[in-house]
């Protein structure tokens, strides 16, 4: 963990008290983490007062995260020290590293929050991590640059993108045996699953596009272009009801709406520079993008579809997770 100093030490010294008054037990406040690439920190963002309130120093690179079902802690992949950390969210303190194999981009835990799934991009695996003992149970040959994962809902299957092969490497969660490769566009980053479990979305950079999947049957059903397939699409969030999916598109620095069931962008609004991390408030009624080459977080009222706020926060902010 790198030893922060100056503004940074008086930001981690003040980050426990308040944190420790936010999560406190029925009253506490909900928490948007944002991760930040550059200075090695996860901004601490109040979804009420749109305003970071504290600054978490943790490992080098940190990108994807996670959050446990309790929601107590917070798991960050932090690729230049091929750890994951862990992070007390009531402290804000990271309190230790996992080790993950080289160079963890995303993560993703089991639904009973036992064990980390990591995609391992510059040795083209991806890993499992029993989170208690910090043993690797498996880490398994994918394709080229993997990027995206994510668990079924049921715990069974681990989905992993891969951006040179274009695949997604289907493995069984448990033993990390592959058990399919699909084909699906140019670049994917990210794979997202329905709110009912039953479909995958999977983004593709560089195709402009999103293949869908039947979970069930690990099987393509569809594809379709964001917009004019030139916008870069990365990440991806639904909304609670399953209707819209909100997609961040870094070259137009802008989010898709997509009407899931039509499979078709209906609108889409203008955020900050680079957007790509993204996340939805339980509700539905705010929209977050972590807008890379802004060095921000754009607020965004689902309802009115407009920012109604940009969130100073670390260099290169990559991903974000809300915490209820």
């Amino acid at each position: 963990m790198t030893k922060p100093t100056g503004r940074r030490r008086a930001a981690a010294l003040t980050a426990p008290l308040i944190l420790l008054g936010a999560f406190d037990g029925s009253s506490r406040e909900s928490l948007l983490y944002v991760s930040n690439e550059i200075p090695n920190t996860i901004s601490v963002v109040s979804p009420r007062t749109n305003a970071v309130i504290a600054t978490v120093p943790v490992g080098k690179r940190p990108r994807g995260m996670a959050l446990s079902p309790d929601r107590r802690t917070v798991y960050v992949a932090l690729g230049q020290d091929d750890a994951v950390g862990v992070v007390d969210v009531a402290s804000g303190q990271m309190t230790r590293t996992i080790p993950a194999n080289r160079d963890p981009e995303l993560v993703v835990l089991s639904p009973d929050g036992k064990v980390a799934y990591v995609s391992n991009e510059e040795i083209a695996h991806a890993s499992a991590i029993d989170i208690a003992s910090g043993k690797t149970l498996f880490s398994t040959p994918v394709g080229v640059e993997p990027e995206g994962v994510g668990v079924t809902r049921d715990g069974t299957k681990l989905y992993v993108t891969a951006e040179t092969n274009n695949t997604v490497s289907v493995l069984d969660a448990r033993t990390g045996r592959l058990l399919k490769t699909l084909h699906v566009g140019d670049n994917p980053r990210t794979v997202a699953f329905t709110p009912d479990g039953t479909r995958a979305w999977v983004s593709a950079e560089a195709g402009g596009n999103v293949t869908v999947i039947d979970v069930a049957t690990d099987s393509v059903v569809a594809q379709f272009p964001i917009r004019d397939g030139k916008t870069k699409p990365v990440r991806i969030a639904f909304s609670p009801d399953g209707r819209l999916a909100y997609l961040t598109e870094g070259a137009a620095a802008s989010v898709s709406l997509v009407d899931v069931a039509r499979q078709a962008v209906i609108d889409s609004i203008v955020v900050g520079r680079r957007p790509w991390g993204i996340a939805l408030s339980p509700d539905g009624g705010r929209l977050y993008t972590a807008d890379g080459r802004s060095n921000s977080v754009s607020v965004i009222d689902t309802k009115t579809r407009k920012v109604i706020a940009a969130v100073p926060v670390g260099e290169r902010p990559n991903d974000l997770l809300y915490i209820p």
